[in-house]
């Protein structure tokens, strides 16, 4: 018999090299939320939770918890609102389009200050991701 499990969501780990970038970029910038952060010594490299609505991200500073460079997908609602506000913070580092994709989606893409890329999505139709 196959025990049926419930997935209740996926939580990306980024590597970060910087705490006050990845809260400029993170939080000022995208609009995350800070939800908690942990050191084991006040010396030693930070791990935090970063959230926006129902998407969690984790960034580490801990050699080993990820490769820098990683890339992730984020579907969200409306586009065209997030890359509006996105626009009027007028970022120093990071000003993306949006562009739309053959496989029928509108997409907004941004390198993190880590080389990490994140893609947030908005499907055209119903019937395509």
């Amino acid at each position: 018999m196959i025990a049926i499990t419930t997935i209740k969501g996926v939580t990306p780990i980024f590597r970060m090299f910087d705490e006050k970038k990845a809260k400029e970029f993170y939080i000022d910038y995208l609009g995350f939320s800070l939800e908690w952060e942990h050191r084991f010594e006040s010396d030693m490299p930070l791990y935090m939770e970063v959230r926006l609505d129902d998407c969690k991200l984790h960034l580490s500073e801990h050699y080993g918890d990820c490769s820098p460079g990683a890339a992730v997908r984020i579907e969200i609602v409306d586009i065209v609102a997030f890359h509006t506000n996105l626009k009027n913070k007028k970022y120093t580092y990071s000003r993306p389009g949006i562009e739309t994709s053959p496989w029928h989606t509108r997409e907004v893409c941004i390198t993190d200050p880590f080389g990490n890329k994140i893609t947030f999505y908005e499907s055209l139709n119903d019937n395509t991701d």
